[in-house]
C-alpha cells in the first residue's frame, strides 16, 4: 500500500488531489500539510497545520511516505511582493525537495507553470523555471513537473481575471490547435488525476506539459 503527503491542499488542484487520493484504494494514508484545516474528514486523512511554511523542515520526522505531491503556489498580487512570491513558489518547493531527498521518498510530483523558464524575461515564469532547476539539483528520485495552462474549476475565492480567462477558454478553446493547443484550459481534477498516475511513470521523462494530460489520463 502507498502513502502520500500533499503540500498545499487548500487550492484548486490540491483539494481535487486529496479527494482522488482518498478514493484511490492503492493509498492507505494521506497526509496534507497546510495553513488551515479543510472540511474533509476521512479515516485515511491526516491534516498537519503549519502556519509558516518556512518552518517546514520542523515536520520532517512526520512526513515519511511513498509519494510527495507539491501543490504550493500563489500569485504576486496575493503574495504582496516579488520577494514574498519567491518565498512561496521557489523556497518552499526547494525545501520539499530537500525533505524528499533526506527521507529517500521514491516519487515527487510538483505543479509548475506553462512557460516556466529560468531564462524568461517574465518574473513569474523565471521564478518557476528557477524552482524547477533547484528541485532537479536536490532531488534524484522519480521527479515529475506538471506545467498546466489555465486551471478550470470552482475556486473558493473569486479571481476576476482567471474567471474571464476561463470563460473564453471554455467557449473558444477548441479553436486552439497545433502549436496553440498547449494554451487550452485544463480541469483541476484532470491535473490531480495525472499527478497520481505519473508516480507510476519511469523516471526518464521529467516535464509534462498541459497538452499531454489527455494522453496521460487514457485508461485512468
Amino acid at each position: 500500500m502507498k502513502t502520500a503527503v500533499v503540500f498545499g491542499g487548500s487550492g484548486l488542484v490540491g483539494m481535487a488531489l486529496i479527494h482522488e487520493l482518498i478514493a484511490d484504494e492503492n493509498y492507505e494514508k494521506v497526509t496534507v500539510v497546510l495553513r488551515d484545516y479543510i472540511p474533509i474528514s476521512d479515516p485515511k486523512l491526516e491534516q498537519l497545520i503549519l502556519i509558516d511554511f518556512r518552518h517546514l523542515l520542523h515536520l520532517q520526522g512526520e512526513l515519511n511516505a511513498t509519494d510527495y505531491f507539491c501543490c504550493i503556489g500563489t500569485t504576486i498580487k496575493k503574495a504582496g511582493s516579488q520577494e514574498a512570491f519567491v518565498q512561496v513558489d521557489f523556497e518552499i518547493p526547494t525545501s520539499i525537495a530537500q525533505m524528499a531527498k533526506e527521507h529517500s521518498i521514491p516519487n515527487l510530483v510538483v505543479i509548475s507553470s506553462l512557460g516556466a523558464n529560468a531564462a524568461s524575461s517574465n518574473f513569474y515564469l523565471r521564478t518557476k523555471g528557477k524552482m524547477e532547476e533547484s528541485v532537479r539539483k536536490i532531488y534524484s528520485g522519480n521527479l515529475k513537473f506538471i506545467r498546466p495552462s489555465l486551471l478550470i474549476g470552482k475556486r473558493k475565492e473569486l479571481r476576476w481575471g482567471e474567471s474571464m480567462g476561463m470563460f473564453f477558454i471554455l467557449l473558444f478553446g477548441w479553436l486552439l490547435i497545433g502549436p496553440l493547443r498547449k494554451y487550452r484550459g485544463v480541469y483541476a481534477i484532470d491535473v490531480a488525476k495525472a499527478m497520481i498516475k505519473l508516480t507510476k511513470y519511469p523516471p526518464e521523462k521529467v516535464v509534462f506539459e498541459s497538452k499531454e494530460l489527455k494522453e496521460i489520463l487514457q485508461g485512468y
